[in-house]
């Protein structure tokens, strides 16, 4: 799986989001604990399978059910809460927690070397193994030490990412978004200082 992802905005244009995590990335494609901007993404089984399909080559979109559908509601809703709480220093919902666990605990993607003869272990990948990846990679980034956890810096932002600069001082959840408004800002408000100098 890898990280990132485009948002579309209301005027019909786009800004990229890495969220430092797949999880967070996949707690990001609705609305719970997102912003305004991040409404819902995911409104069939077919656009689940667009979205796991672009981490995981071997899945077909076409595999992906109703039933799948619901599963990932359930645990991007726990993910969203999860990280959200994280990022505000709260406490983690044991139901949360449990749903966590309880999708992290069926079998994953199995990893495969390329180049073999013999194709054990690379077949088709089932929705539910892409949603177990995802739990496991929530588990990794919510145990982690340091908290890397975060919400954007930007007053008009709550967007939740984790923050995997080295130096632990990531303040924005892009760059291209909240920290170029910031920037402009701060710009003309040192424009507007220097004016009445």
């Amino acid at each position: 799986m890898s990280t990132g992802q485009w948002i579309p905005t209301p005027d019909g244009d786009a800004w990229h989001f890495d969220a430092g995590a797949e999880s967070l990335d996949f707690a990001s494609t609705g609305p719970v604990g997102g912003g305004a901007e991040l409404g819902e993404r995911l409104h069939a089984p077919g656009d689940l399978g667009a979205w796991l399909a672009e981490r995981v080559p071997t899945l077909r979109p076409d595999d992906v059910s109703e039933r799948d559908l619901a599963d990932a509601l359930i645990l991007r809703g726990a993910l969203a809460r999860l990280y959200t709480a994280a990022a505000d220093s709260g406490e983690y919902d044991a139901d949360d927690v449990d749903t966590l666990n309880l999708f992290a605990a069926t079998p994953d993607i199995p990893p495969a070397l390329a180049g073999g003869r013999r194709q054990a272990g690379t077949g088709r990948i089932r929705p539910a193994q892409a949603l177990s990846a995802l739990a496991r990679d929530a588990i990794a980034a919510l145990a982690a030490p340091g908290g890397r956890i975060r919400r954007c810096a930007a007053d008009d932002c709550r967007i939740v990412y984790r923050d995997e600069s080295r130096t632990n001082s990531r303040r924005w959840c892009s760059m291209q978004r909240c920290g170029n408004r910031a920037k402009v800002r701060a710009h003309r408000a040192r424009a507007r200082q220097a004016a009445t100098v």
